[in-house]
C-alpha cells in the first residue's frame, strides 16, 4: 500500500524576483548618484526667494563669508578668477554659472563676478534658496 501524497512540495528558492529587485535597486542608485552632483560643496548660506535655481551643465561660483572666491569646489583669488572661469568654460558651447553668494557678501564683490561674466558673454544664474 502506497501512502504517499500526489503533490511533492520542492524546497527551492526561486531566485529571479530578487534578481529583479536588486536590478531595480541598482538603477536607482545609478540615477540618484548622477543627480546628486554637488554644487553646494562649499557651505554657503544663501539669501531666500521663491523660484529654484538648477542648472547642472554650469560652473559654480561661490563666495562665502570670508569674502573668499571659489570656482565649484576650488579656492581662487579675486585676481585669478577671470582667468580660471574662461579656462573652465571655454569648452561650453552655452557658459554659464551659478552664483552662489552668501547673505552677507557685500553686493561689490557679486557685482564684481556678474561684471567678469558680462564682459565675456557668460550667463549667469542666481543661486537662491527656497523658504
Amino acid at each position: 500500500m502506497n501512502l504517499r501524497g500526489r503533490n511533492k512540495i520542492t524546497p527551492e528558492f526561486n531566485m529571479s524576483s530578487m534578481t529583479d529587485v536588486v536590478f531595480l535597486l541598482l538603477i536607482f542608485f545609478m540615477i540618484a548618484s548622477t543627480l546628486a552632483k554637488q554644487l553646494n560643496s562649499i557651505e554657503v548660506q544663501l539669501p531666500q526667494a521663491k523660484g529654484k535655481t538648477e542648472n547642472r551643465t554650469a560652473v559654480a561660483v561661490s563666495i562665502n563669508d570670508n569674502k573668499r572666491f571659489y570656482v565649484d569646489e576650488q579656492a581662487v583669488t579675486k585676481g585669478r578668477l577671470q582667468e580660471v572661469l574662461l579656462e573652465r568654460l571655454q569648452t561650453t558651447a552655452q557658459p554659464s554659472i551659478v552664483l552662489r553668494a552668501a547673505k552677507t557678501v557685500p553686493v561689490d564683490l557679486v557685482v564684481f563676478v556678474m561684471d567678469i561674466a558680462n564682459r565675456n558673454g557668460i550667463k549667469v544664474v542666481l543661486a537662491v534658496e527656497s523658504p
